[in-house]
């Protein structure tokens, strides 16, 4: 499987132009004209002035700056995103303080409970990566037992002989390893925990895992940014952050022993990969976690990310502008998912989450057209 490649920012503008513009290619009459712009998934978008108001998940926040800024300029509403954290995401649209929230991590029975109608709507796949800074290493290796215990606090030097085995003919220094980890309730922190729990019994019984977690070490960085603020300032640091946060900051990240044994780096086939086992088990409401997924190159720390609506909307032009914007990003939006280091989702998720999508309603009545 072929490594993420790194795509240089304006080539990425420019093939994500592109593919907007191909969706506007072609409609037949203009917006103007019929009051509604044409998607590719031949799904209308009604033409809006409405505003939305979103909050939550810094895992997915680069996919979604670029879908909410695609979808503006193609139907004129405004979507407003706040990457705060997924566990502010929850706690906003469980309030309902906003018209939808983010989040890596679904929702547990207690949090469904207080937000009764919510929905998860899976949107695209994400890797998380284990980066680091270490002058003169560019290729550094990781299995369960070293990353587990780097985490634990029990691993503390760089030249650990553990560390040493993984990584012979590699120059480590003897210097102390700096843990960094997310200081604010996080969706990442909680893919990362659930794979370490997987892996290390030690992990699961002492942490655990969820959105925040007590470390044992370390020391903490607000959303994805700050962790990845502190992997670039930090000589000797190690943090997990996006996959997307670690090219965009031009990080190394290191190659991870999967479930099979063998050593990757995330890309879009072995992402992808982990979501495979799951599809055909898939729960109605989608929650499931996909680390530590079986296969021989499967990246072992991916995970779904999803957008948190209410299937009864209160205000029917905002429903209307989240029914139809949800149906364009899991049809046109995943055009863009590629371009920006995520998988698309799944041919045959994506038929199940249309049914979800058009189950959101206005007074008893559906509000995609």
């Amino acid at each position: 499987m072929r490594p993420l490649t790194r795509i240089s920012r304006p080539a990425a503008v420019m093939l994500s132009l592109a593919v907007a513009l191909g969706a506007l290619t072609g409609c037949g009459q203009s917006t103007q004209e019929t009051g509604a712009q044409p998607t590719a998934s031949g799904k209308p978008v009604p033409g809006s002035n409405v505003s939305l108001n979103g909050a939550g998940a810094t895992f997915p926040y680069p996919i979604y700056s670029k879908w909410f800024s695609e979808f503006n300029k193609l139907t004129g509403a405004k979507v407003n995103y706040q990457s705060i954290g997924s566990g502010g995401g929850i706690k906003q649209i469980t309030e309902k303080t906003v018209d939808f929230g983010a989040s890596d991590a679904p929702l547990k029975d207690e949090q469904i409970k207080a937000a009764p109608g919510i929905l998860h709507i899976p949107t695209v796949l994400g890797a998380v990566v284990i980066g680091y800074n270490l002058q003169g290493v560019s290729d550094l290796k990781l299995n369960p037992e070293v990353l587990s215990g780097i985490y634990l606090g029990e691993i503390k030097k760089w030249n650990d002989p553990k560390l040493a085995a993984l990584n012979p003919g590699t120059q480590l220094p003897a210097t102390d390893i700096n843990v960094a980890y997310r200081s604010d309730g996080s969706g990442t922190t909680s893919v990362f925990t659930d794979y370490l729990s997987k892996i290390s019994p030690a992990w699961k019984d002492k942490v655990g895992s969820g959105t925040s977690v007590k470390w044992p070490a370390g020391v903490g960085g607000k959303g994805s940014e700050g962790v990845a603020g502190l992997l670039k300032q930090t000589p000797g640091t190690i943090g997990y952050v996006e996959v997307a946060y670690a090219e965009q900051n031009k990080l190394p990240y290191a190659q991870l022993q999967n479930k099979a044994g063998n050593y990757v780096k995330p890309s879009l086939e072995n992402i992808s990969a982990a979501a495979a086992g799951a599809i055909k088990d898939m729960p109605a409401d989608y929650r499931v976690s996909i680390t530590n997924a079986d296969g021989p190159n499967t990246y072992p720390i991916a995970a779904f990310t999803y957008l948190l609506v209410y299937a009864d909307q209160a205000d029917q032009a905002k429903g209307e502008a989240i029914a139809n914007l949800l149906w364009w990003a899991i049809h046109d939006g995943q055009k863009l998912a590629p371009t920006l280091l995520y998988a698309p989702l799944p041919a045959e998720l994506v038929s199940k989450v249309e049914a979800t999508v058009k189950s959101i309603k206005h007074n008893g009545q559906p509000l995609l057209k």
